[in-house]
């Protein structure tokens, strides 16, 4: 693919993988985590922050598109991967249910800020038009592998005929 011949591209969708499988992994370290702390109450406790999630992943991620132009992009996304180390390097310390549920906050919030700013991120760096559209069909992928995109991001490369 064209897209992966530009460097930039490259480790930005790189960070963007990286990132995703960390989000990933913590959120289950979190849900462990809760089970651990919580015992017979792990489900209230996971669902909540669960919740957490959701809630804050709908609210935030409008916001910081709109918002994302007045702020310099690169400097914005190392700040929310460095609150996403943070909360990492925060789990070997907690001690109580709720400290759970502020680092789900922490990283999901993170998280939400993280999608729109990347997504704002690829029109700077991916300037052919053609390639445009397909800039950004990949992170779209590595964030649900079980989707396709659309048939104009993944266009076949030989005729039916």
């Amino acid at each position: 693919m064209r897209l992966f011949k530009i460097r930039a591209y490259r480790h930005l969708f790189s960070a963007q993988v990286i990132a995703l499988f960390g989000t990933g992994l913590t959120t289950v370290a979190l849900g462990l985590l809760a089970y651990d702390l919580a015992g017979p109450q792990a489900g209230q406790v996971l669902g909540t922050a669960l919740t957490i999630k959701m809630v804050l992943y709908v609210v935030i991620a409008p916001i910081a598109a709109a918002y994302i132009d007045r702020l310099p992009r690169r400097a914005f996304l190392v700040t929310l991967d460095a609150l996403r180390a943070g909360v990492v390097l925060a789990l070997p310390v907690i001690t109580e249910v709720w400290h759970v549920h502020v680092l789900i906050g922490l990283l999901q919030a993170s998280s939400a800020a993280f999608t729109p700013t990347f997504q704002a991120v690829i029109p700077d760096i991916v300037t052919d038009k053609a390639d445009y559209t397909r800039g950004h069909c990949p992170p779209r992928r590595s964030r649900t592998p079980w989707r396709a995109c659309s048939a104009r991001c993944w266009p076949p490369s030989h005729s039916a005929s």
